[in-house]
């Protein structure tokens, strides 16, 4: 009993000596903190951290206490260490205890025994590999040190070196896989994971490689270095993460040319993306990749407020107007800030915050934003709106602006009482409200003052209102510009439209009367011979495909692939497919047929694009979505437009203009109001990218 009372205590003494020595420190994760970013906190790597917590490479939460290793553990360690290899050196045998990132390759350099001795004198290496906390058994004799210093001095002379062959370091970096890595360094990924046993299951983006093989010539590796006995001083930084909101219409191809990483990295990051893309997610994402640097100057924010109706003070941009240039494309016109024009505007936003209800609310503030969202998409497009407003203040428009609470519902609002208050009458434009029947009676009472009011989120049909400006093209209107723009390219036009798309083929047979339909199976599936015979050879031939069908989709695509051999043919969809974007599409192939479509926004990497994005980014941490981007456009267009030496509606009347993901082409309709037929028509290219064609 006292035997086993006694190694008892020797197993707890050992234990807690160990610990002891390793000297870590408990830290309490923060709201949206990602393990990279600790690790750079503390000087360590991503893969130390994962050592000490194995759980953590599922995902951290809020408040999860995780282990962080010092530096002065890592610094004592190594003189521990030292200090026993060198009294070790008329022994036999040396008791090595394995260090997070150790490998055998450092582990062999270290002590400068073999591969074979290794394992020779620890039998169960070779089935288990080198494990955090393992004790080795290290062959030491007396030139074990000195072989350790001898191949460091070495190892600093590469000057002298006969060999290329070196020992250099590589920080993985996103997208990277172990065959490039390999290929890069002239090895095999067997020799990749001999030295690298804790990349054998998985390839952690931010893991350090210690890789034997030749330098790579071109710069492409940055991170490797030719000492085994110095720190990397010159790596790549570790990947650093943010957190990215979907988009609509976003893809795993769009997210993978967005952030240079693919659909394995992307779910293994985020596992719910396992379910697939849905609007709305919220991914973590590398932060390294997204748009360069903008041509924005910098600037302070615009003071800021938000008024109730009872309440006074606006937005003011002051400063008079300069004679610059605002950069569009040249198919839309160029607005210019006009010189020596000194009258001011103002500018109305009505923005539905809808402060009352939250005064009077017992939820808290946090949950309400969390949980309402309406009010997460009224402070996106309010977020996009004073960059907007900034960026007025830079370019030094004349320009007065006023946001007010609308405290909107879908029946009721409170403009009437702005009204009231001569809130409105003298504005030369009023942007909002959001529902569709409070913009149609702010701008009925709003005729008589001559003031225009941009709706800037209804798809709802309008009410003829002269001076109503609708800014979302509706349905009807995105359809047409795609059958105007075949018909423009002299297209055959023929549609695939399954069954159940009745109002689809209501809407091509009343509007569109040149489109022959293919014909159906009795079982309701395409005739593949009777599309063929529909296709011209001297013609490019439009099929539009209408149909949420799998095996109607994939029918009509290898139908469309063979066709390719004798004529052109190109595969168009009117409007988002979700079947398209699923594993059983080949996207390879929607790419041969570059599969074309009409979008209300666009994707572009325009340097006035990219300024946006990264401004908004660096204001508001976070990457701008669609209502923060519309905000930003609708406002932007707006501001810019009253600066012309014009009213709001001449400039309406003559100017189509383009902003970050909005093109505005204003129309007056038939029955009174205008609406917006700003529609682009988007591709995908040979070489994957998505274009907009001319």
């Amino acid at each position: 009993m006292k035997y086993y009372s006694t190694l008892l205590f020797l197993v707890f003494f050992v234990t807690f000596s160990a610990f002891s020595q390793e000297k870590v420190i408990k830290y309490t994760v923060a709201n949206g903190e990602t393990i990279n970013q600790i690790a750079v906190k503390f000087k360590v790597t991503p893969y130390d951290i994962y050592a000490l917590n194995p759980d953590a490479r599922s995902g951290i939460k809020p408040n999860t206490v995780l282990l962080i290793p010092t530096n002065t553990a890592k610094s004592a360690a190594v003189k521990t260490e030292t200090a026993a290899a060198k009294t070790g050196g008329n022994t036999k045998e040396i008791i090595h205890e394995v260090q997070p990132k150790e490998t055998f390759y450092s582990i062999e350099k270290k002590y400068g025994i073999s591969d074979e001795a290794l394992k020779a004198a620890n039998p169960t290496l070779a089935k288990t590999g080198v494990q955090i906390g393992q004790k080795l058994v290290i062959p030491a004799k007396g030139s074990a040190a000195k072989s350790a210093v001898k191949s460091s001095v070495t190892a600093e002379k590469p000057a002298k070196e006969k060999t290329q062959e070196k020992y250099v370091y590589h920080d993985v970096m996103a997208k990277e896989t172990k065959f490039s890595i390999a290929k890069q360094y002239g090895i095999t990924i067997e020799e990749l994971e001999k030295r690298n046993p804790e990349i054998v299951s998985n390839l952690p983006v931010g893991y350090r490689l210690t890789i034997k093989g030749k330098v790579p010539k071109t710069d492409a590796v940055s991170s490797a270095v030719t000492t085994t006995t110095k720190p990397v001083e010159t790596a790549k930084k570790v990947t650093t993460y943010m957190e990215y909101q979907v988009k609509p219409k976003e893809t795993f191809y769009s997210l993978e040319r967005t952030f240079h990483i693919s659909q394995e990295e992307l779910t293994a990051l985020n596992p719910s993306l396992s379910e697939g893309v849905k609007e709305g997610m919220v991914l973590k994402v590398p932060a390294g990749y997204l748009a360069p640097a903008p041509i924005i100057p910098q600037q302070q924010p615009v003071e800021k407020a938000i008024e109730n109706p009872n309440s006074g003070g606006s937005i003011q941009i002051v400063d008079k107007v300069k004679s610059e240039t605002v950069t569009v494309n040249p198919e839309v016109v160029e607005l210019t800030k006009k010189r020596g024009q000194n009258d001011r505007k103002k500018l109305v936003l009505l923005l539905p915050f809808n402060l009352n209800k939250m005064q009077n609310d017992t939820t808290s503030t946090a949950n309400r934003i969390k949980n309402d969202k309406f009010l997460n998409m009224t402070l996106d497009f309010y977020a996009g709106a004073m960059m907007a407003i900034d960026s007025a203040k830079t370019l030094k428009l004349p320009i007065d602006v006023a946001i007010y609470d609308s405290q909107e519902t879908k029946t009721t609002s409170n403009v009437s009482t702005l009204i009231a208050q001569n809130k409105l009458q003298d504005a030369h434009a009023v942007i909002g409200p959001f529902y569709q029947n409070n913009a149609e009676a702010t701008a009925n009472t709003l005729r008589m003052y001559n003031v225009p009011v941009i709706s800037p989120l209804s798809k709802d049909k309008a009410n003829p209102i002269d001076n109503l400006y609708q800014t979302i093209p509706s349905n009807d209107v995105v359809r047409n510009a795609m059958f105007d723009f075949m018909r423009a390219k002299n297209g055959n036009i023929v549609a695939v439209v399954d069954k159940k798309k009745e109002s689809v083929i209501s809407y091509i047979k009343q509007n569109q009367k040149a489109v022959v339909f293919a014909a159906l199976t009795e079982t309701g599936g395409l005739d593949v011979a009777n599309l063929k015979s529909l296709l011209l050879p001297n013609r490019m031939n439009y099929v539009v495909m209408e149909t949420g069908n799998t095996a109607m989709v994939k029918t009509t695509i290898k139908a469309l692939l063979d066709a390719q051999k004798t004529c052109q043919v190109q595969l168009v969809i009117l409007e988002p497919n979700s079947t398209l974007d699923t594993d059983e599409i080949s996207f390879d192939n929607l790419v041969k047929l570059k599969l074309m479509y009409p979008s209300v926004t666009r994707e572009s990497d325009e340097p006035r694009v990219l300024i946006f994005d990264k401004e908004y980014r660096l204001k508001n941490k976070i990457n701008p979505n669609t209502y923060a981007t519309r905000g930003f456009d609708v406002t932007f267009d707006t501001m810019m437009r009253l600066v012309q030496g014009k009213t709001y509606q001449e400039t309406a009347d003559l100017m189509t203009t383009e902003q970050v993901d909005n093109k505005f082409q204003f129309y007056k309709k038939e029955d009174g109001g205008h609406a917006n037929k700003g529609v682009y028509i988007l591709y995908y290219d040979s070489d994957l990218t998505l274009k907009v064609a001319n």
